[in-house]
């Protein structure tokens, strides 16, 4: 038995089917076709009996007409077809996830440069991409690949990229355009007798007028309130009074702990303030050169506005109180006594913090600061002192994590946090400057991890273009951990401070450790061996020249 295979149509043994216009060869014409135009109702002759149902799926109909020319597919090929594309992508979505889940696959990184990218308030009407360019990271994020010798690439480009170039200086007269209330404040020249800065600054308010209601520090934190209202009580009792005219004794700090922050500055500072010569800032980390004179009180929330200079002179009126009361005592008037008592202060951003400076000043060269904030401070004090703390670079940054992140940390998070400022950092210094990288704000807020603090000797090469480096004492965190006694008597001596008793040397020295890590912190174990040994190939370079700057191979941290 016989069948037609276009039309199913039960053929004789001599029919030549020619009702079947399919049959005839590339004449035949579909629209005119009387059997094509009702192809759905074609009868199927099967001789009075059931067509078996193999027999109907060997047969295939022609749609090509209803398919505008497209070939035409059997439908158990179709069905077999569908179903292995189905299994097909099965298998694929159980590689992907699977692979994810073991931090196997290469990702596109999906973060880009922005300062403040989630605070709509951070300008009036642009953002900081609007403002400035950024960077685009690598198409390869390797922040879940711990591997070794892929990371290692990223860290050799870095190290091919580091130029030590030495900044040039701005002028005065270019520092006085931009701070010019700042220069009107601040005089040029202080109290001969006094060893610590100090002026006399007329006061023009009476009894009635209070000297802080303005002050941006009382304003916007409670905890410094308490301070303030004290000063308030005693404002009046320490004016000094000439011809009708009343007079405030103003200081600035004669030393500045100026970093790193996790290295050990707040036990210096506890430990220097016990001496009967030191006096410090109401608070210990004003922060007002890096962040409140730009309006910065919390990087996260954007600006505020700035913080006047005066509102910094305020946090040391206590200590110029004490500083008047000596230079007013009958001993001082008499015999010419000077006041040996002097000011510090301790903001562990001042040696590093200059992220501010886009959003203020324009005039940069290929991406570079045009100013800095050692440039300010030695434009008003010059003989001014000043005093690092550092440490090991890769545990400060262990211990920067484990300080700073508030959730879901470990020693893999870590890890990941530090792959991915890595390659940050890589992009950068592909297209900038190493000092461009270093002091851009948007790559600095968009690291994980602030892989650039540990960086000192580009911190500290700037800050030697301004000062001698007689004005400079660098010290270890690992000495004054092992060696408190001596590293605190090189404290006293750079600050010609004046001999101690025993008791209270002992008392400066035996005192317990400051800020130290937290019990949660401690219990969360060291950082991963592969994460030490990228950090430690990646600071190498920098901690060998900061070794070569300071004459001292204790600064390349080999046995730490």
């Amino acid at each position: 038995m016989r069948y037609c295979i276009n039309c199913c149509i039960h053929l004789l043994p001599n029919d030549l089917h020619r009702q079947c216009f399919r049959c005839r060869g590339p004449g035949h014409n579909n629209q005119k076709c009387p059997v094509c135009r009702g192809e759905n109702k074609i009868p199927l002759y099967t001789d009075s009996k059931q067509m078996k149902w193999l027999a109907v799926l060997e047969v295939r109909t022609d749609h090509c007409e209803s398919w505008n020319g497209f070939f035409c597919l059997r439908k158990g090929k179709l069905c077999s077809l569908m179903f292995g594309l189905i299994i097909m992508t099965l298998v694929m979505v159980s590689y992907i996830l699977t692979g994810a889940k073991h931090g196997l696959l290469l990702i596109p990184s999906p973060f880009h440069y922005g300062a403040f990218a989630s605070n709509p308030s951070l300008m009036d009407n642009e953002s900081l991409s609007d403002m400035k360019d950024y960077y685009q990271p690598s198409k390869i994020n390797i922040s879940y690949v711990k591997d070794y010798p892929s990371i290692k690439l990223i860290i050799d480009t870095i190290t091919s990229k580091i130029e030590f170039i030495t900044r040039q200086r701005p002028d005065l007269e270019e520092l006085r355009k931009q701070e010019p209330h700042m220069f009107s404040v601040i005089p040029n020249k202080f109290l001969p007798n006094s060893k610590n800065p100090c002026w006399y600054e007329e006061y023009r308010g009476n009894t009635t007028t209070d000297p802080y209601a303005t002050n941006s520090y009382a304003l916007y934190s409670k905890r410094f309130r308490i301070i303030f209202d004290y000063l308030r009580k005693v404002f009046w009792n320490h004016l000094y009074h000439y011809k009708d005219k009343h007079y405030r004794l103003r200081c600035l700090p004669h030393f500045y702990i100026i970093g790193q922050p996790k290295c050990g500055t707040t036990d210096l500072y506890d430990r220097l303030r016990l001496h009967p010569d030191v006096r410090f800032s109401a608070i210990k980390e004003p922060h007002w050169w890096t962040r409140k004179r730009f309006g910065i009180i919390r990087l996260r929330d954007g600006f505020h506005d700035r913080y006047p200079v005066e509102d910094y002179l305020d946090l040391f009126d206590l200590a110029a109180h004490q500083i008047q009361s000596v230079l007013q005592s009958d001993a001082a008037k008499e015999r010419g006594k000077r006041n040996n008592i002097i000011i510090g202060e301790a903001s562990a951003s001042t040696m590093w913090d200059n992220n501010a400076w886009i959003f203020f000043y324009d005039n940069s060269t290929e991406g570079e600061p045009p100013f800095l904030i050692q440039d300010f401070i030695h434009a008003f004090q010059p003989n001014a002192k000043l005093i690092i703390m550092l440490r090991d670079p890769v545990e400060r940054l262990y211990s920067d994590y484990l300080y700073f992140a508030s959730a879901n940390k470990s020693a893999e998070d870590f890890h990941e946090k530090v792959a991915e400022s890595l390659q940050l950092f890589e992009g950068c210094v592909l297209d900038f400057s190493l000092r461009a990288c270093v002091y851009n704000n948007t790559l600095n807020n968009a690291m994980p991890v602030r892989l650039q603090v540990g960086l000192y000797v580009v911190y500290l090469l700037d800050w030697l273009t301004v000062f001698n480096k007689d004005q400079i004492l660098v010290l270890r965190l690992e000495d004054h951990a092992s060696n408190m006694r001596y590293t605190m008597h090189m404290v006293f001596q750079f600050l010609d401070l004046g001999p101690l008793s025993e008791k209270q040397e002992a008392l400066i020295t035996k005192s317990p450790a400051s800020n130290t890590r937290r019990p949660e912190d401690r219990s969360l174990g060291p950082m991963l061996p592969t994460t030490k040994a990228i950090l430690r190939d990646f600071y190498r370079p920098f901690n060998t020249k900061l070794a070569q700057v300071l004459f001292d191979d204790a600064f390349l941290w080999k046995r730490t």
